[in-house]
């Protein structure tokens, strides 16, 4: 495997402003990600992709140096994560390393470990396009979830005859931790085009993922909670 690790931090976030340098804990929350990855690989295979100035100097601050910046129109609401991730490419490939495998490590997830890198790793293999982390979700399609139809009525969102939660098919939630990919076959499809998928399982704590407000204040509990108990 000839990896190229990929994390993305624009500087514009919505949910939680600023969030990729945001202190958590004491800590900017992208150094949870760089930490992590930085024990499994190589600095030199670690990309930063950012457009914004500071987070750069928050990263290089960690000690890693960020290749380049990321096209201004390669960050705004509208840009999509395949773009960002070709970009990445294209530029390591311009400076003489040639990657067959990406691995995508969003910072919004400070709680995936450099044991889950590994793991994910290890189960990464030729039979998939595709690996992604994954936890069981509380929020099954075929129990709890419902659309509206035309009249106004909710309807199961799955179809199933279920009267206990337990008795419903496993269901996996994507908790945007770690995905593992085949760069030949990123260079020729989507993400969402990918059909050959395979999990890589984690628990609910491992798989927090902040987006919101409320996000970060689970994020602050489970932070503080780690320490104590390290």
């Amino acid at each position: 495997m000839k990896p190229l690790i990929v994390i993305p931090a624009r500087g514009g976030s919505k949910g939680v402003p600023r969030k990729n340098i945001k202190l958590l804990n004491g800590k900017p929350l992208i150094h949870y990600t760089i930490d992590a990855a930085r024990e499994v690989f190589e600095d030199r295979l670690i990309f930063v992709s950012t457009e914004d100035a500071e987070i750069k100097t928050w990263v290089e601050k960690a000690g890693l140096k960020v290749p380049t910046l990321r096209p201004k129109e390669l960050a705004s609401d509208s840009s999509g994560t395949y773009e960002v991730l070709l970009h990445a490419i294209d530029f390591t490939e311009s400076q003489g390393y040639y990657p067959d495998t990406l691995i995508l490590l969003q910072p919004t997830s400070p709680f995936r470990k450099s044991k889950h890198i590994s793991e994910a790793v290890a189960n990464f293999d030729q039979a998939c396009e595709m690996l992604v982390s994954v936890k069981k979700t509380s929020s099954n399609p075929y129990y709890v979830l419902f659309e509206e139809d035309k009249n106004g009525f909710l309807r199961r969102s799955k179809l199933g005859s279920f009267s206990r939660r337990q008795d419903c098919p496993e269901v996996w939630e994507l908790n945007g931790a770690i995905y593992i990919i085949h760069i030949p076959i990123l260079k020729k499809k989507t993400l969402s085009e990918f059909t050959e998928v395979k999990k890589f399982v984690m628990d609910e704590i491992s798989s927090h993922d902040i987006d919101t407000f409320f996000d970060w204040k689970v994020a602050e509990v489970i932070a503080r909670d780690q320490e104590s108990t390290e």
